[in-house]
């Protein structure tokens, strides 16, 4: 689908860096709060509000970095919690367990190069779609 079709007009210079600074806050915020789950969907939101009031192809884009955020915190704190527990209760390391930790491993690995790949892209001008998240993104803001 084409720029032009999904957003009505082409992203100037100054929205495709907007754009593309959603998914390098998240970067940002990942590296910086990696411990603490909740960190990185604070300054997601935080970028959110503050350009929520942009232009359609900003604020979808925002939008869309806000959305894997959330995602990533319900799974990485269950990880968190599920750590801690082991950590310190009666605890053991299972199989499940490790099932689950190469899951979350793989989901943010996943998700950290869809990120670095959707900021270059959308610096370029280019609409990264991402699968799991583009029809919602798309449902929430609706024109």
């Amino acid at each position: 689908m084409t720029l032009l079709k999904k957003f009505g007009y082409i992203p100037g210079e100054h929205e495709a860096e907007k754009a593309s600074n959603s998914y390098l806050m998240s970067l940002i915020a990942i590296i910086a709060g990696l411990p603490f789950p909740i960190l990185n969907l604070i300054a997601s939101f935080i970028f959110y509000l503050g350009n929520r009031k942009g232009t359609y192809f900003v604020r979808w884009h925002c939008t869309q970095a806000l959305l894997g955020q959330v995602s990533l915190l319900i799974m990485n704190s269950f990880s968190f919690w599920w750590t801690i527990s082991i950590l310190f209760d009666d605890e053991h390391i299972s199989n499940k367990y490790i099932a689950y930790m190469l899951t979350v491993f793989l989901f943010n690995f996943v998700e950290f190069i869809g990120t670095i790949y959707s900021a270059v892209k959308t610096r370029r001008g280019e609409h990264v779609d991402w699968w799991l998240y583009g029809n919602l993104t798309s449902f929430i803001c609706k024109l």
